[in-house]
Formats: structure tokens, sequence, C-alpha cells
């Protein structure tokens, strides 16, 4: 297990490389020699940049993309805060396995590898308006499991999750972290009606109520409200700035994970790209807060990676158009 403290963690959220200005600059000088009116790809150009910065190649490769979807149940669910029962979470995990999952579909036809990592499933975390959602000990096990899970051959990664539940955890950290009240940053999930949105907001006042102590430190917000699959992504998103490793972060879930490392460090999150905004209420106030702004805008609400998953191929798309297109001196054609 790489962290045996939350001071080792601490500090190696606190130590994280910087990219290559080198890299995105190659990439700026020759996006401006191509074919084309200077900037006119839009995002593609900059999205080609950050990958070579983080990266720290002057011509990326996604020759090996891998979406990890971490599992893990949740306590809380005690307190009506889902439309699903619990046993949902290990039902999905297999038609993951089976191949019947809409990530299957997507990662399939973006070319990336796909690894579900279930967490102790037959063990929830604590229920957060009774206790904490894990001790150091369960905290740092998810934390190092994420962490574990990322190698530095990848060219690119995506973290989605599955979790019953798990939108009122992410809903308490973000209230946690940003303020504003849990009503501000609470979505109905899963599709609970009106007496369930209450539900939801009432439990994650209680557990900031519980946990007020902790309140004033990102990991200890994170262990208190969150859950292993959180954490688990909160640990493979530092693992992959640590090795250079690209991410794309999926809905609401995902970047509430990984949301800790933006508190602890300005710059945590510079290695990641928001690949949509879903259409749970608290996302976009979060992407807003975190200065994330999002490539896709489809209403999409399921998690697993999906969203994180289809924005693959406009990375894809942007590095063949950098890659593979002609400058003004190769084609014969006159600039301006």
């Amino acid at each position: 297990m790489p962290f045996k403290s939350l001071d080792k963690l601490r500090t190696a959220c606190l130590d994280l490389p910087n990219g290559s200005d080198a890299a995105a600059n190659a990439v700026a000088h020759r996006q401006d020699t191509l074919t084309k009116p200077q900037g006119s790809l839009g995002r593609l150009e900059t999205v080609a940049a950050w990958l070579a910065r983080w990266q720290g190649r002057d011509i990326p490769k996604l020759d090996r993309v891998k979406v990890f979807v971490f599992a893990g149940n949740h306590g809380v669910t005690a307190q009506g805060v889902s439309a699903f029962p619990s046993e949902v979470t290990a039902q999905m995990v297999a038609n993951f396995a089976g191949g019947g999952a809409a990530i299957n579909q997507l990662a399939r036809i973006a070319g990336a590898e796909l690894d579900v990592i279930p967490l102790d499933l037959d063990r929830p975390t604590g229920d957060f308006t009774q206790e904490p959602a894990m001790d150091d000990e369960a905290f740092l096990a998810a934390v190092s499991a994420g962490y574990d899970a990322i190698s530095r051959d990848l060219d690119l990664v995506c973290f989605g999750e599955m979790g019953i539940g798990n939108t009122t955890p992410a809903a308490a950290i973000s209230t946690a972290l940003f303020g504003g009240g849990a009503e501000r940053w609470t979505g109905r999930g899963t599709g609970v009606d009106d007496a369930g949105l209450v539900r939801k907001i009432v439990a994650i006042e209680a557990g900031l109520k519980r946990h007020a102590p902790a309140l004033a430190d990102p990991l200890k917000i994170a262990a208190a409200l969150g859950g292993r699959e959180l954490a688990a992504i909160l640990g493979a998103t530092l693992a992959a700035r640590h090795l250079g490793v690209p991410v794309l972060l999926d809905g609401f879930v995902c970047t509430a994970a990984a949301a800790p490392l933006a508190a602890l460090h300005p710059a945590g999150l510079a290695h990641t790209l928001a690949a949509h905004v879903s259409a749970e209420s608290g996302h976009r106030r979060l992407l807003e807060a975190l200065g994330l702004p999002p490539l896709l805008d489809l209403g999409m609400r399921l998690g697993e990676g999906s969203g994180a998953c289809l924005a693959i191929n406009i990375v894809r798309s942007a590095l063949e158009c950098h890659a593979r297109m002609a400058s003004f001196g190769e084609a014969g054609v006159s600039e301006k």
C-alpha cells in the first residue's frame, strides 16, 4: 500500500510534477503552420497541446487508452437516498463483466481497454450520518487501490464509477469543499422522487454537522463523507499525475472524487479534462468551481465513465489533425 498515513498521502498530493511546456509549445507552433486558419479548430487545438504537455511528447500518441470503473457500496443508502437497492452495484459489475453495459459498447467503439475494479462490495462504507464513511485505514486502502491501478505505459485514462447512492457522498464532498449548502449540490441521482431528494439533503446536512471538525481538511472530508470508489478515483488521479498520464474525468461523482486534489494544490487537476457536463444538477456548478470547462454537454447522467469514454473520440480527433494534417509548405498552399 503506497500510502500508510494521511500525512504521506498529503505530501504526495502537494508534490506534483509539472507538464512539459516545451511539448505544449511545440504543438502550438505546429498548429499555426497547418493548412487552416490559425485557431480554426478551436478546442481541438488546445486538447492536442494538453495531451502533449502531460505526455511530454511533441507528437503525442494514443496507442494504449484505458477506462477504469471503480465500484463501491455506501452505508448512507440506509437513509433512503437512492431509487435503487444496494445489490444493484454488484449486479452491474457482473453486467460489465458480461459486456452488457453502456460502458462496454462505448469503450469498444473508442478503442479503449476496460478495467472494472470492485472494492469490498460486501462491506459498505459507514453511514456518514452516524459515523465516518471510512476510517483512515479503509480510506488509505481505497486510495492506494486506485493509485496502484495506473501504470506508466498508458497514454490516456478515463475514470468512472458504479455505486448505488454515490451521488449523495459526491454532493456531501462538494458542499464541504465549496460551501453553499447541501441543497445547492444535491440532485436526483438515479431518479429519486421529491421525498427522496429531501432525504438526500437531510442526510448530507446531518453528515456535515456530525463531521464538522473534519471539514477544514480535504482528505478528511473525502474519508468521512465519501466512498471507496471515490477514494480510488482520487488515488488514480494522483497516480496519473505522478506518472505523466493525462486524465478524462467523467460525471459528477468522478469529479467530486478528484476535487480534494484541487483543494490541496491549486494546479492539482491541471492534467485532467472534464469530458462532459452531466444532467446531475451539481455537476455544472462543480466544474465551474474547479475551472474545468466540459468538452461535451449531452444531458447524460449514467456514470460508468460513459461521458469520459465518448470524449476519447474527441481527443483522438484532435491528435489525428495535429499529427497528420499537412503544413502550408508541405501542401503547396499559399498562406495569407
